[in-house]
């Protein structure tokens, strides 16, 4: 038996979904990816706005990392925190750092407001890596490299490389990245899926495998990084209407594909 016909059977995976599945994310590509990213995921709308805003593209970054790690165990969907984020940060951190800003930011949230001492203690551990960071640091070292920012900031947090919130870190400063350099670089392959609710709940209706080892395997045969995938799956599976209007509008025919990827 093959090592594929083993896991299939292994983990009872729904084989003619996963066939599906596969040949339509290899007909999207990388391509379709950026443009769900760059257009239809409110969450880039946000930090377009935030930037824009802002006028400082350090702090810009660096609030973009520090965000992604606290974004878990939300009392909201993630594309309004995101944009609550956005609104709060836009005339600057209001503090002496990060970690006193969100401080004052959390407790006041709409969209995130549990577990926040757990969360103040998250960016405690970070601020000092973030600190030490120029501007020529954050495009040359992280935005050329992203797999040094997912190393990096699992040792500042003490956290597995493929912890959710560490490869959801290196996705949005990825989209970061892309507002403040102007430079689209594909997310490296060897970095996981963030295994959110929605991305868990929907590999269940695939298979029992693991979510990160099922979609690293679907990545590989594909061809389109995890993360990647994550842009094209994440933003339909939410259920907001604005996206799926947004989808219609800018992918074209693709848009069907999507549709028919969140409905398996």
């Amino acid at each position: 038996m093959s090592l594929d016909r083993f896991i299939r059977v292994k983990y009872r995976e729904d084989d003619e979904k996963v066939e599906r599945l596969t040949g339509i994310l290899r007909e999207l590509g990388v391509g379709c990816a950026r443009r769900i990213e760059e257009r239809v995921d409110l969450q880039f709308d946000a930090l377009r706005s935030l930037r824009k805003k802002l006028g400082d593209d350090e702090t810009f970054l660096k609030l973009v990392v520090a965000n992604s790690i606290v974004s878990y165990q939300l009392s909201g969907k993630g594309e309004d925190w995101w944009w609550e984020f956005s609104r709060w940060f836009s005339k600057g951190l209001c503090g002496r750092g990060i970690a006193e800003a969100y401080a004052r930011f959390l407790p006041n949230s709409r969209t995130n407001r549990r577990l926040t001492a757990g969360k103040l203690r998250r960016l405690e551990k970070l601020e000092p890596l973030l600190k030490e960071l120029t501007i020529e640091d954050l495009k040359a070292y992280y935005f050329g490299g992203m797999t040094r920012l997912r190393e990096d900031l699992a040792t500042a947090l003490g956290s597995s490389k493929s912890a959710k919130t560490v490869v959801f870190a290196v996705k949005m400063f990825g989209y970061a990245g892309r507002i403040a350099f102007g430079e689209f670089i594909p997310y490296p392959m060897g970095i996981e899926i963030p295994a959110d609710v929605r991305i868990n709940a929907y590999t269940k209706h695939l298979t029992n495998e693991p979510p990160v080892s099922f979609w690293n395997r679907v990545a590989e045969e594909t061809g389109v990084p995890p993360l990647h995938i994550d842009s094209i799956l994440w933003p339909v599976l939410g259920g907001k209407d604005e996206v799926v209007e947004r989808l219609r509008k800018y992918c074209g025919e693709n848009a069907g594909k999507v549709l028919e990827l969140r409905d398996l």
